[in-house]
């Protein structure tokens, strides 16, 4: 096989493979068999089956080759809108904090440019623009601790009355599914039902 299995062909590679189309549409006008065809081109006899079907079917432009799959979905111009839109922050768009999300981007770029991305889709989006992950140095400072530890604890209140599996190391609650057995630690503190 001429390419990786799986594709991922680079601009030149699909331009090689392209060019490999057009030479068995030459052999196919000539009226070679789809084995000789194979054969002096050094390619499967089902690749040239194929092209040989697209082309009875769509000519010489059928087998042309359509670009990359994966090309981007926003241009260049949509990009910038969209960093213009990012520095506004969630607040201009609706959301209650500050925390911009990759399911928040995604849901930002199907409003705006009526575009649909997966979640991944916007992180390689991202990656590939320049911008990365962050992640705050030191807690805001609006934080109040002390009503994140008594909604916490309410938390674990709740947890507990609902009578589901759990261990308890220190405050934190890890539950578990049913079946699953927790690993032993020397230093948990098991509670009772």
């Amino acid at each position: 096989m001429r390419y990786a299995q799986g594709g991922g062909l680079t601009d030149a590679e699909r331009t090689t493979r392209e060019q490999l189309r057009l030479q068995a549409v030459e052999r196919f006008e000539s009226g070679q068999k789809n084995a000789g065809v194979a054969t002096a081109l050094r390619i499967s006899v089902r690749s040239v089956e194929r092209w040989r079907r697209t082309w009875r079917e769509g000519g010489e432009a059928g087998v042309l080759s359509k670009g990359s799959p994966g090309r981007p979905r926003l241009n260049e111009v949509q990009v910038a809108g969209l960093k213009r839109e990012l520095e506004r922050g969630p607040l201009a768009h609706g959301w209650t904090d500050q925390r911009w999300t990759l399911a928040r981007i995604k849901t930002l770029i199907g409003r705006l440019f009526h575009v649909s991305y997966t979640v991944e889709g916007t992180w390689r989006l991202l990656m590939r623009h320049g911008w990365s992950w962050q992640q705050p140095t030191r807690r805001a400072i609006e934080r109040d601790d002390d009503a994140v530890e008594v909604e916490r604890l309410d938390h674990r209140r709740q947890f507990i009355a609902r009578g589901g599996p759990r261990r308890v190391i220190g405050t934190s609650v890890t539950a578990w599914a049913p079946g699953m057995q927790p690993p032993t630690r020397s230093r948990e503190r098991r509670t009772a039902r």
